[in-house]
């Protein structure tokens, strides 16, 4: 399904901002997240204003906004938190490819946070943008309907870890480090996909095995497209020279990274061998194709002479009046005998056949 998004612009100044990518609930939800080493605050606001009071304070605070189908609220919220209109244009396009954006007093990210349905095997897409300052983290979803971020909100609620001890940034890291871990439950499913389809092609290459090979390869060109430009964009991280990233953080973030790799080059080893399935399988269909045409070879090939010796015998001469007699013809055992000639010719046939080893 395409996903657009309609501006209109006058002198570099965005007049409408619309999202018109599928079908969302209308509803919107934000949930704020206040905390430092000992208090932790969680609620659900019902307005923009309520979030502006945090922006203020010492404590690390995390917004999290679900649904991008009211823009005026994220235009409030953007204007309150001083993010540049082109981030809010970012925000609302869903379509774009992941990217990083510094912009001195914060950091913009955009991801793709996958999902997978069991049931039908599909491999789903939504956009998460992250904005980084010095003392928040706030999250755009595209819709609610649930994220990877459940373990990091229990955490926080718990205390546990470091999380509720470090700043903004190792925030930051650990909801990416959320997104990119879903990436390894992704491929682990397809890596049972395709062990699932080489069975398969072992026992019965059919219809269904090819067109289960394809839907794996486009879900991989799929993943690819998703995933492979995270890489640049966490290298962005890493080499940024923002105070808003300590020095402590770089090195959970070069570990993300490296992270990426790893999913980029499973990625690239799963489309490998489906497409060494996909070439597997037009082997077997012509392995299959060949024995097939063997047998009706050999078939055929033998009913060559009986059908030459059931000519022979279906001639309609008068042999009283040929010079050339038929004995066969008068005989008692005469049908016996050519039944009996076909026998053995077959069998002749089968046996040489069967020492030139053609089946």
């Amino acid at each position: 399904m395409s996903r657009l998004i309609k501006k209109s612009r006058t002198h570099g100044r965005p007049e409408a901002l619309l999202y018109e990518g599928p079908a969302r609930s209308e509803t919107m939800k934000i949930t704020v997240f206040d905390y430092d080493e000992k208090n932790c605050i969680e609620k659900e606001v019902k307005s923009v204003e309520e979030c502006l009071p945090f922006r203020d304070r010492p404590t690390v605070t995390w917004i999290n906004v679900d649904g991008l189908n009211r823009v005026e609220v994220l235009e409030k919220l953007s204007a309150g938190y001083s993010l540049h209109h082109l981030v809010l244009e970012d925000i609302l396009n869903v379509n774009q490819r992941p990217k990083f954006e510094d912009f001195g007093e914060y950091i913009y990210i955009c991801a793709k946070m996958l999902g997978y349905d069991d049931r039908t095997g599909e491999i789903s897409e939504e956009q998460v943008s992250f904005v980084l300052g010095d003392n928040f983290v706030i999250t755009f979803q595209e819709e609610k309907q649930g994220d990877v971020f459940n373990e990091i909100r229990q955490r926080l609620r718990l205390g546990k870890g470091r999380l509720r001890k470090m700043k903004a940034d190792y925030l930051a890291y650990t909801l990416l480090d959320a997104v990119i871990d879903n990436y390894f439950l992704i491929l682990e499913k397809v890596g049972e996909k395709i062990e699932v389809i080489e069975d398969a092609l072992l026992v019965d290459p059919d219809g269904k095995v090819q067109r289960a090979i394809n839907q794996t390869k486009r879900q991989l060109i799929f993943l690819r497209k998703s995933v492979w430009p995270l890489r640049e964009v966490v290298r962005a991280v890493t080499q940024s020279e923002s105070a808003l990233i300590r020095a402590e953080s770089l090195a959970y973030f070069r570990d993300i990274y490296d992270h990426v790799i790893q999913a980029v080059d499973t990625i690239e080893a799963f489309r490998e061998t489906a497409a060494s399935m996909l070439d597997l399988y037009l082997s077997s269909l012509s392995h299959r194709l060949n024995e097939v045409m063997k047998v009706l070879t050999i078939i055929a090939t033998i009913f060559i002479p009986l059908t030459f010796l059931a000519g022979l015998y279906g001639m309609n001469f008068n042999t009283q009046a040929s010079p050339y007699n038929m004995p066969e013809l008068n005989w008692r055992y005469g049908y016996l005998f050519v039944l009996g000639l076909m026998v053995v010719v077959v069998t002749g046939m089968l046996v040489f056949f069967k020492k030139k080893k053609w089946f």
